[in-house]
Parts: structure tokens; sequence; C-alpha cells
């Protein structure tokens, strides 16, 4: 079945391979070129077509916009148009995004306006929730590490997306990647009395003002910034946690806040995350995606360290305080005579602990760590001191002591240990494990031996490989956005499709690293490691481009 793509055609479906319409008469490929396979949706500005781009082989999908206001009046078709161009230069300026659609063509056909981009298979979110049912808290985090760096690159390029919502992320089919569609919200519904009776920038900007319930406040009253997007991407999260839209929640009377924390049930901690991303004044909320990032680690990395204070010692010590009569006699004894933690990280620990008691933040963790993610490995304080490794042990006067025994894990053990909170595997052999589509995220495996090792489509978002063993390892397709591989051998590594978007390569073995068609967006990577590596036209380079190096 054809379509016909002439916005006059009252019956615009013809048989395949037909030159001109059944109905109308107009040639079905339009400008020798694209032809209609269906209508994707209508709005108030125009309609969307899927066609297929006849002039290249294999006839590519592509999505055709079509420009088509629902009036007449002169002014709201200016209106309508300058939005229309500002999409296709949106488009055209930050659509080098592996989770940005391309711009493929823009012009101006029998005095119709037309947009073309990159057609994006798949099923939003919105018809993913619906269907499976609301995501967990794991899912939820997931999702956040993968959306907020494409946000954070959005915001870095001057652009404020002002309509992020469940129906406008899809889930492509082909790399199950989350992709952000509609730009310049081309099919927002507007009354063109109401927009006619104000000034042009007014009117402009109330086309593009929203979804209501997904954007804030300052965005309603026509005054948007970054921290826009991050109010609509927290509300997103809601949705995916409960698969409540915005009107299905109630609301506090007195401040306009969703109630939404007794809908779900997650941790105190990610509660707070959500919490400031949702606060009504901006002054309150975070600011950037960056902000978001750096709070979701550093909660990670807290988690991490928290670990360290939990040792077989500290449990001797606190079975050494139970009197003959079986009570606990600490009661007795003051506050220094308690269980002192051992080792740097027990330490480290203990006084993030007592710091965030106080209210501060840890005065080790100047905002990242040593490798921008906030994610346990070597670290450096404000003064440029070394903050102990996540894989070092100390003994108690601060000397670096024996390093841990590196003992054979296998399959179970690191999926049940992970399941149970763990995530230090810290110098651990676990070579040749086969462990495709694992959930690794946040996991300490610094120093560890992963020679290869099947990791194949697996969750390794801002996982610590530093100094680690990975020659031959099988990382593709995998997710490693934000990963630290400072110092790590992945000499013939199999990282092809991997997303390696903000990973650390620093002093890192890339020989004969297979990178083709890897996502390597704001990587720190330098140009000798590309020159040993393997590239093609598919890789995304650390500026954005595609090519090989």
């Amino acid at each position: 079945m054809s379509y016909c793509l002439n916005p006059a055609c009252s019956s615009p479906k013809n048989p395949d391979n037909v030159e001109v319409c059944q109905s109308c008469g107009a040639k079905m490929l339009m400008r020798d070129r694209y032809r209609g396979v269906k209508s994707l949706g209508q709005g108030g500005f125009g309609t969307t077509f899927l066609a297929l781009d006849m002039s290249l082989p294999g006839n590519p999908p592509c999505v055709i916009k079509q420009l088509r206001p629902s009036t007449d009046d002169p002014q709201v078709f200016q209106m309508a148009k300058e939005l229309f161009e500002r999409e296709a230069e949106t488009l055209g300026k930050i659509g080098n995004h592996p989770q940005v659609p391309r711009l493929l063509d823009y012009f101006e056909y029998h005095k119709h306006f037309y947009l073309v981009q990159e057609y994006v298979k798949g099923n939003n979110l919105q018809q993913e929730i619906k269907k499976n049912g609301p995501i967990s808290e794991a899912g939820a985090r997931q999702f956040l590490s993968e959306i907020l760096p494409m946000i954070q690159y959005i915001h870095s390029q001057q652009v404020i997306h002002r309509d992020i919502k469940p129906a406008n992320l899809i889930r492509r089919e082909q790399d199950k990647k989350i992709v952000l569609i509609d730009f310049g919200a081309v099919k927002n519904k507007v009354n063109p009395q109401a927009a006619a009776s104000t000034s042009d920038q007014t009117a402009l900007t109330s086309f593009a003002i929203g979804t209501p319930g997904f954007a804030p406040p300052e965005q309603m009253a026509l005054r948007p910034v970054y921290a826009s997007d991050v109010y609509a991407l927290g509300v997103t999260c809601i949705y995916l946690l409960t698969g409540k839209s915005p009107k299905e929640l109630d609301y506090n009377q007195k401040t306009g806040e969703m109630e939404w924390r007794k809908e779900m049930d997650i941790s105190d901690k990610f509660a707070k995350v959500l919490q400031k991303m949702l606060e009504v004044s901006v002054r309150h909320r975070y600011k950037t995606a960056d902000e978001v990032l750096r709070a979701m680690e550093l909660e990670a990395y807290e988690d991490s360290l928290a670990q360290g204070l939990i040792s077989p010692q500290t449990q001797n010590n606190s079975s050494s305080n139970l009197s003959p009569s079986g009570r606990n006699s600490e009661s007795n004894s003051s506050s220094s005579d308690r269980a002192k933690p051992t080792s740097a990280s027990q330490k480290l620990a203990e006084q993030l602990r007592r710091r965030r008691e106080r209210g501060k933040r840890p005065s080790g963790l100047g905002g990242y760590n040593s490798y921008n993610s906030g994610m346990g490995g070597t670290g450096f304080d404000r003064r440029g001191s070394r903050l102990p490794d996540s894989g070092d042990i100390m003994n108690t006067g601060g000397r670096p002591a024996k390093k841990r025994k590196v003992v054979r894990l296998d399959e179970k053990t690191v999926l049940d240990r992970y399941v149970k909170g763990v995530r230090d595997f810290a110098q651990q052999n676990l070579s040749q494990l086969n462990l495709p589509e694992a959930e690794l995220s946040g996991g300490i495996f610094h120093e560890s031996k992963l020679r290869r090792v099947n990791l194949q489509k697996a969750n390794l978002a801002r996982a610590d490989f530093g100094k680690a063993s990975l020659a031959k390892a099988n990382l593709r397709n995998a997710n490693l956005v934000r990963a630290y591989f400072a110092g790590a051998d992945l000499e013939e590594a199999d990282l092809r499709g991997a997303d390696l978007s903000h990973a650390n390569f620093s002093q890192a073995n890339l020989n004969k690293a297979n990178l083709c068609g890897a996502n390597l967006t704001s990587a720190k990577i330098t140009e000798n490691q590309l020159a040993v590596a393997k590239t093609n036209w598919s890789t995304t380079m650390p500026e954005g481009r595609k090519g090989f190096w």
C-alpha cells in the first residue's frame, strides 16, 4: 500500500507501485525520491508520514513531517513555519548524537514545507508501560543513567527540549537504546484566535509550551530553563514507576506538588533524588542533567564505601561488647571504645557517614572522583591528595598492606552477590566467565582479571575497570556509559556497538580493540589510542561525528 503525500488528497491510500494517485492525480513519488507508506499522526501544525527513500539502495524508511496548520490565518501560518524551521535547525545542529533522529532533508514542495528525518523503529515508553506495567527502581535508575548524558549533550548545544515525556522517548528496536524525538513541538494543538490576539513572540512560544503535567510552572509561564527538562524527566520517571500520568496523581493543595511517594516502593535515597528533580521552585531543583548524574553517582559511591563498615573484625568487636549475661555492654562504655574501622576505605566510610549525619558534603568527594563518574576507584580530594583505592587493603597506620587474595568467582556467585548489594569485585579472577546481558552497573572491577569474559549486552554503566585485564573480552553492545578504563588492558577486546559515551580510557591499552559502531561521544580517549584500535564509518567519535579516525 502506498500513501499519497498531497495534503489536499481526499483518499490518499493507493496500491503499491502506482505512479500517480488514483484519487487526486498527484505524483506518488515526491521530488522523484520519497514514496509515502502510511500516516503516523496529525496535529495542529501538520501531518507525519512514514515514507521510503527510493533514491538510496535498499529504500530505507524515513519520517516526513509536512507543515499543515489547521487554520488559514496568515499570522498563525507564519508562526508555525518558524517553529517548523526551528525544529529543522535543531535537528541539524544536534542530530549527530546517536540518540537523536538525524535530519535528512528539508525543502519546500508545491508551496508546502517538508522535513525529513531518520525513522526510529520501536515502541515509545508510554506504549511499553501500558503493555508491560510499571518498572522497578533499578529500571528507573538505568533509564536515568542512559537518558541524562543525552540531555546533558542537548543542553550543551543550548537547546531546551521542552516536551520530554514517555510518548517522545522511543526504545529503538535495533539496539534497545532510548531515542528522544519531537524537537520543535510541531504537533501541539493551539487556539488560532487566542494566538492572533497576542504578540508574535508570546504566541510563538505558547505553541511550544509543552505537555501539561510534564511541564513545570516556569515553562507554563513561558520562561523555560534547562531545569525545566530536568523536571519533565522526573515526571517521566514517576510515570515509569507507577504507570500513572500526572493527572492521575494527587496534588498538595497548598504547594501544588505531586504526592507521588505513596504510589511506589523505592529507596529513600532514590526518592530524595527524584524529589529534587520535581521541586516546583527552580531555585531548589537540580539546575542541569549533570547535577542529577552527580547526585546519583555520589549516592552509589556512598553505598560502596558504606560496605566497608561491615567487616568480620567489626562484627567480632561488636560481639566482644556482649557482657556475660548476653547484653550489650556498649552502653556502659564511651563512644571511643567502639569498634574502630581498620581499613582506609572503612575509615573514609565512617567519616562520610558522620559528615552526612551533620548534613555536610564529604570533603573528599569534591563533585567527581578521579574519573568524573563517582563510582569508587582511586580518587583525589580537593587538595589533590589520593583517596584510598577501593581495591587496596590498608593497615591501621595508613600504609598499604598486602592486596586482597585473588579468588576465582563463578557466574552465579557474581550475580548473587550483586543482587544482594555487593558492588566490589576488585582484584578478583573473573576470566572467561559467561555473563551476557548481566546487570552489573556501578560494579567495581578495579585490577580484576577479566580476560575473554563474555559481557555482551551487559549493563556496565559507571563500572570501574581501572587497571583491569580485559584482553579479548566480549563487550559487544554493552552499556558502558561513564565506565572507567584508566590503565586497563583492552587489547583485542570486542567493543562493537558498545555505548562508551563519557567513558575514561586514560592510559588504557586499546591495541587492536574493535570499536566499530561504538558510541564514543565525549569519551576521554586520545588520537594515538584510536589509531591503534579498529574503527569504521559507524563509530561515533568523541566530538560527535561519525567515521574513521
